[in-house]
């Protein structure tokens, strides 16, 4: 099966799974006290700044309700687009680990702004009114679309100066920062970000993320709320071997840089019919687009992806690192002669 449904659906990048076949020896300390951890530990530091501290855990909704716990408490609203993923796509896991109100800003492009949050930023110090504890942003966001450093900054300067945090959603991070080719560190760290989640999954990795607090303040209880929230893994060394070998000699980058190369094919394939609107800029390896319905349904016999807006008769296409030439250009030829019917 070939699918252009999500980057979930990719497989594990070869050098991943020889990491972790390779720490498959001997016996190990659980929880994080084995080599391989440590090694994880230092490669982090290397990437995002050695006052950051990663924590892994099983996957992104455990990274995001983590983060979120570590900079809210349940009298705290988190502010975010209303097509955030702590919304949309997390069964409300976010709002029943903190208790937190969650407070939607309608955007035409996924991105918050200053000028949007501001008009939220009310009610500090009335008991009668959940205070704004934190922003909770994506990179990129779930229409594909990327913050740029000038605009991470605004934001968490906005934050900041009204004592909040930001916490950003980091799985497609590696997406944005090739596509604006800067290093992670220069996208989060370096932005004022306090507390990231920072995802493989999608990129190349069999499982697993990282919670990775850059504001040290907030390191102190951390490990508590990783624990309660059940994200401690025993066998740690297997989640930590594959970050090892997805930051040595910058994996992150080349999968991240295929799978947007792949994206951008498709959109020149596709953007030449008439037929098909895209309804969001493509800046990375999501696209969003319009087509004829029946075109729509016969594509589905054969190509795995999901409507992003029926009614409208939007649906999104992700590639992945593993996507291939032959995928995309099979894909708009089937387009091609359906449009022709």
């Amino acid at each position: 099966m070939r699918s252009l449904a999500s980057d979930n659906n990719s497989g594990v990048h070869p050098l991943v799974m020889e990491a972790i076949s390779n720490a498959n020896k001997d016996h190990a300390l659980g929880y994080g006290q084995d080599p391989w951890s440590a090694e994880t530990v230092s490669k982090f530091k290397e990437v995002f700044g050695l006052q950051c501290e990663p924590m892994l855990v099983f996957n992104g909704t455990g990274s995001n309700i983590v983060s979120l716990q570590l900079i809210t408490r349940s009298y705290n609203s988190i502010i975010c687009a209303e097509t955030g993923h702590i919304v949309v796509d997390e069964c409300g896991a976010p709002v029943k680990s903190t208790g937190c109100h969650i407070c939607t800003i309608p955007t035409l492009d996924g991105k918050l702004t200053p000028a949007l949050i501001e008009s939220h930023l009310h009610g500090f110090g009335d008991q009668h009114h959940s205070q704004p504890g934190a922003i909770y942003l994506s990179q990129c966001t779930e229409l594909g679309t990327i913050y740029t450093p000038e605009e991470l900054k605004a934001i968490t300067g906005l934050a900041h100066k009204n004592g909040m945090y930001v916490h950003m959603d980091g799985a497609r991070l590696a997406n944005a920062a090739a596509a604006l080719n800067v290093s992670l560190k220069a996208v989060t760290t370096d932005c004022g970000i306090d507390v990231l989640s920072f995802g493989g999954t999608k990129n190349g990795l069999m499982m697993g993320e990282s919670v990775v607090i850059l504001n040290s303040d907030l390191v102190r209880n951390a490990k508590f709320f990783r624990k309660q929230s059940a994200q401690l893994a025993s066998k740690m060394r297997y989640m930590a071997v594959q970050f090892t070998a997805y930051f040595k000699d910058e994996l992150w980058k080349k999968n991240a840089l295929h799978a947007n190369e792949m994206a951008g094919l498709l959109h020149r394939e596709l953007q030449c019919f008439p037929e098909v609107c895209f309804t969001q800029k493509v800046e990375s390896n999501a696209l969003f687009l319009t087509m004829p319905r029946n075109v729509i349904d016969k594509l589905l016999e054969t190509w795995h992806f999901y409507f992003w807006n029926e009614d409208e008769n939007e649906i999104r296409l992700v590639t992945s690192f593993d996507t291939t030439r032959e995928d995309i250009m099979d894909f708009a030829k089937v387009v091609k002669d359906l449009l022709k019917k």
